[in-house]
């Protein structure tokens, strides 16, 4: 596909990283000659100075045979510009990331008016993510397919779980009692394993397992991992994120205390979130923490615009007993020393953002052609790739048993749902069209399922 990308900044450059390596065309538009330079021998992209704005700009971009065009730049109304002015020259799709709550209530309006096929708002997608991981406060991250028929989830392996040691293909041998669940993707010491029969668990290895939504709770249950649900917050930091956050919590009934250092975004928060009992103080002081119940709190969220600020107070809360601790970290470099401070579930906007898109670049892939991508979530910061399709009724695999089938190496066939009903696959299970099917590879670029299942 021919990708046009308007902004070249974190996201804008993540994002385009991530398509030229999945072997798409892409072209940069960005006005800052600085930028440009920085950055213009980094990727194998067209790169082109000037506003995205500008129909001469677009032009030389040859926008005329984009089959996307991405607006990120640091301005709402320009992305919605960029989209309008790309859609009347002739690209096929747009995508606009508008940031304002304010643009929020009317974005079906902005939609129509304004030519843009999908709108992406990082913060409330943020806030999204972030309460879905507060359902469930015994993993590290949640995600959904079929509709919300299939969850998966992680955990680290801890020693009062009695995993370690134990090989995979006897796990429901030794442990009787478990629900059984697909243990389908495994990180350890930051690599990336799909796990075979004789994969055997160590202490400190993060598990991704999936399943049926009440086996996956009753799983958890039954290892002894606290699924009381969470009933108060406490949150550092008063932007966007925590505005979209807190509106979620408070329709769930979730109490809500944020803390806040600037005196007039305080009185903001005040006036639009009258529910939440907002506190204007430093959320890297520790006393002005406990002073403030920190350890009367299911839960603590670090959102304040410094990751450094964020990483010393989760950890401290995390230290103190929290229950759950989410924190925000946008430093790639950062990431590998979360999982050590017991500080698993991060939060990552460059990250939510790129996947976002890439995830609605790779539906759009095979939008011509069966089986194509439905959802995808990027795991293990993008080490691995849990996929979503629905089968087609050409497959030549169609009503072959599973194990007669090629199914890449790198690749594992996790769940099938039917009719409403989830199953794990085995040996002698076989497609039928119509099927939903979670596949988890290592490979990324993945468009169809036929590209990871073959006939043998």
């Amino acid at each position: 596909m021919y990708i046009v990308i308007v902004g070249d900044g974190k996201v804008g450059h993540a994002l385009a990283a991530h398509l030229v390596a999945e072997d798409h065309q892409v072209a940069i538009v960005e006005r800052s000659e600085q930028v440009l330079h920085r950055n213009q021998d980094l990727l194998d992209a067209l790169y082109i100075k000037g506003s995205g704005v500008s129909v001469e700009t677009l032009r030389e971009a040859e926008i005329t045979r984009a089959d996307i065009v991405i607006a990120v730049t640091v301005s709402d109304e320009i992305n919605m510009l960029v989209c309008l002015t790309a859609k009347r020259l002739g690209a096929r799709y747009a995508i606009a990331r508008i940031r304002d709550p304010e643009y929020n209530r009317s974005q079906r309006f902005l939609m129509e008016e304004l030519l843009i096929d999908y709108i992406l708002n990082p913060e409330r997608t943020m806030a999204l993510e972030i309460s879905r991981i507060l359902r469930y406060p015994f993993s590290g991250s949640v995600e959904t397919f079929a509709r919300g028929q299939v969850e998966m989830m992680d955990f680290r392996v801890a020693k009062e779980d009695g995993f370690a040691g134990i090989a995979l293909k006897d796990l429901l041998r030794v442990k009787k009692h478990l629900p059984q669940v697909l243990v389908c993707a495994v990180e350890r010491e930051g690599e990336a394993i799909i796990p075979k029969g004789d994969f055997s668990f160590k202490e400190g290895d993060r598990v991704f397992v999936v399943s049926d939504v009440a086996t996956i709770t009753a799983f958890f249950a039954a290892i002894g991992k606290n699924t009381t649900k969470i009933s108060s917050v406490m949150i550092v930091g008063g932007g966007r994120i925590t505005y979209y956050l807190a509106r979620i919590l408070l329709e769930m009934r979730v109490a809500v205390s944020i803390v806040e250092i600037n005196p007039d975004r305080a009185r903001e928060l005040t006036e639009m979130l009258p529910e939440a009992n907002i506190i204007l103080g430093d959320g890297t002081d520790q006393e002005v923490l406990v002073d403030e119940g920190l350890l009367r709190h299911d839960a603590f969220i670090t959102l304040s615009g410094r990751d450094e600020d964020n990483i010393m107070s989760a950890f401290y809360a995390a230290q103190n007993g929290v229950r759950k601790v989410v924190v925000k970290n946008n430093h790639d470099n950062y990431s590998p020393i979360l999982g050590l401070m017991g500080l698993d579930s991060a939060v990552n906007t460059k990250t939510v953002t790129s996947n976002t898109i890439l995830r609605t670049v790779r539906t759009r892939s095979g939008a011509a052609g069966p089986n194509q991508v439905q959802r995808l979530y990027r795991l293990m910061d993008g080490k691995a790739e849990a996929l979503e399709f629905i089968v087609s009724g050409a497959e030549p695999f169609i009503g072959v048993p599973l194990k007669n089938l090629k199914v890449a190496s790198s690749a594992l066939v996790g769940v099938i749902v039917r009719s409403g009903k989830v199953r794990i696959p085995f040996g002698e299970d076989r497609f039928e069209a119509g099927d939903r099917v979670i596949v988890i590879t290592k490979e990324n670029g993945v468009n169809e399922l036929g590209e990871v299942i073959k006939k043998g």
